[in-house]
């Protein structure tokens, strides 16, 4: 319990964390660009204010707990923004400044956006693919980042949602024979994190072996709520954990609830981080 306060605690750090932490490291997620899109990897991403379009070249940004705290677990975010735009720093850096100062390093995933206009890429496809490498790349590369590969989750804020079930709800397995080493990591996730997902995120069923999952999000959302209450009646009928959050008012895209005056929303992340804690996510060492 004591090892729990005072993971609670920390949370009031986190906006000393976010100005003290230094610049995080931005990896591409294909050295020569997205397969097939090789020739757009040098495009200039645009990004004002809350939101980055025209993801051409995709990559994880980055951020690592203290070492003193970190516990070996990683989670891969997808920010929302209806695949025209990423929410980026609400929905992407805030997330990941959360989790490290819950000892967990967070990889931010700018995926390329297939209804941003005149886009060339494809919803069932591309998102995809890119949501896939980013877990392989994690876990590929675990033991440089202090990672347990047996310990990666994915967190996905409403179209993030989404592009976490294309990758939670299939085989994700890797390919033995694949010349690239990440592409023979396995590309599904451990557990998942479901903010305010879409209703692309939502399976004709959960079957035994599916990540895990923790859910949010408030009734009076029109898009959302749906989806969420959808997947956790789902879940229930498999018998697969799941635990899921529905708060009585707060909307859309209430992001990590720095924002919100609800106390309610305010406080959703302590909720997740509990139900971390109560699952082993936040204990060092294989689960």
């Amino acid at each position: 319990m004591r090892h729990l306060s005072a993971i609670i605690a920390v949370i009031c750090c986190t906006t000393a964390i976010l100005s003290a932490q230094d610049e995080p490291q931005v990896i591409h997620l294909w050295p020569n660009g997205a397969p097939g899109f090789e020739d757009r990897k040098d495009e200039p991403e645009q990004a004002q204010d809350w939101w980055v379009k025209n993801v051409h070249n995709p990559s994880v940004t980055v951020f690592l707990p203290p070492k003193e705290k970190a516990n070996g677990t990683a989670v891969v975010i997808f920010p929302g923004g209806g695949h025209r735009t990423l929410v980026f720093n609400s929905e992407g850096r805030d997330a990941a400044v959360y989790l490290n100062s819950l000892g967990i390093t967070a990889f931010a995933l700018k995926y390329r956006l297939a209804r941003e206009e005149n886009s060339p890429y494809s919803l069932d496809i591309h998102p995809q693919q890119d949501a896939y490498r980013a877990i392989r790349l994690v876990r590929h590369r675990a033991k440089e980042w202090g990672i347990d590969p047996g310990k990666v989750g994915v967190m996905g804020f409403s179209a993030g949602g989404e592009v976490a079930a294309f990758v939670a709800y299939g085989s994700g397995a890797g390919d033995p024979s694949a010349k690239d080493p990440i592409d023979r990591e396995s590309g599904k996730p451990d557990f998942q994190v479901l903010v305010y997902p879409g209703p692309l995120g939502v399976p004709d069923s959960i079957q035994a072996g599916d990540p895990p999952a923790f859910i949010v999000a408030a009734i009076d959302d029109a898009c959302c709520s749906g989806p969420a209450i959808s997947l956790l009646n789902k879940y229930h009928a498999a018998q697969v954990p799941a635990e899921a959050h529905i708060y009585g008012k707060g909307g859309h895209a209430f992001n990590m609830g720095y924002r919100s005056s609800l106390l309610t929303l305010r406080n959703w992340p302590q909720r997740l981080t509990e139900w971390l804690f109560d699952n082993g996510w936040l204990t060092p060492g294989k689960r």
